[in-house]
């Protein structure tokens, strides 16, 4: 068997190892999600309970029997509706909506490894669709609608205390929002995760300017609902699990790109040297 013909062999390997991970990898993470959907719906739930009875006791003791009831169903389907979003990123309809969106990104890759290899694009082995690099950019995008998700569950968790009144009416949405975005290092409360600190400065009444007095402003500490990724796997045992799944099945697709890769080299070099020498002629 010449040259050419082991690599394309190898290539054909890697083909059909890609195929068989690409199956673990939507297994599995249809496996995570449904975990962490869960996982973020109680922990939702546990981060409301501690704000309104530890750190806002006060607010929501103002509240009505009927409004803490309203409230907490408002919670509770915030929560049911962020775990469907969450279960829904690995549908057969969510998938073909990723892939187009990176199609074009991927095609251009495509297109930068058969300039610079000198590889035409008919010799690959493995798809576009099932390149490393395609499976890499969904697995990008699942992790990043999976952030988008909590991101908002968080935004609209604060909203709604903001309007029942557990948190201050003066907040000001952008506030809110940057809550929301927050980075997830050292803003954490002590204590119950999911939790963050945050202080606002507000102005004081106009009394004193009508007496020609300088406003003041007078600092407010208040706790807002920040859902962590990191926290939620490392509270909930069943979604570590997965998420551990996840990462040796990265390390897998990591290695398998790079032997893909290494071997669309030496196919080039390959066809190369062959291409060299069908072209040349002694004078």
């Amino acid at each position: 068997m010449g040259a050419r013909e082991r690599i394309q062999q190898d290539l054909t390997e890697l083909s059909e190892a890609m195929a068989a991970l690409n199956l673990e990898f939507r297994s599995t993470y249809k496996g995570y999600l449904t975990a962490l959907g869960q996982a973020v719906r109680q922990q939702l739930i546990l981060a409301c309970y501690h704000l309104c009875t530890q750190a806002a006791p006060e607010s929501f003791l103002k509240l009505s029997f009927d409004g803490r009831q309203k409230m907490q169903q408002s919670v509770r389907c915030l929560a049911i509706a962020s775990q469907e979003k969450l279960r829904s990123l690995v549908t057969p309809e969510s998938e073909s909506e990723i892939e187009s969106e990176s199609e074009s990104e991927i095609e251009s890759e495509s297109d930068f490894f058969a300039i610079n290899f000198q590889f035409p694009a008919r010799n690959n082995q493995l798809s576009i669709a099932n390149s490393p690099e395609s499976w890499a950019r969904w697995q990008e995008s699942i992790e990043k609608s999976i952030a988008n998700i909590i991101k908002l569950l968080s935004r609209d968790t604060n909203r709604l205390l903001k309007q029942v009144g557990i948190l201050p009416h003066q907040l000001p949405e952008p506030v809110l929002l940057a809550a929301s975005q927050a980075d997830s290092s050292g803003d954490s409360v002590a204590g119950p995760p999911n939790l963050l600190n945050l202080i606002i400065e507000t102005n004081d009444s106009s009394e004193s300017e009508s007496l020609g007095e300088t406003r003041g402003t007078t600092a407010i500490q208040i706790t807002a609902i920040k859902l962590r990724l990191s926290e939620i796997e490392f509270a909930d045992a069943e979604t570590s699990a997965w998420r551990q799944q996840i990462r040796n099945l990265s390390v897998r697709l990591n290695a398998i790109g790079r032997d893909y890769q290494k071997k669309q080299r030496e196919l080039a070099v390959v066809e190369a040297e062959s291409a060299w020498r069908a072209s040349w002629y002694e004078d």
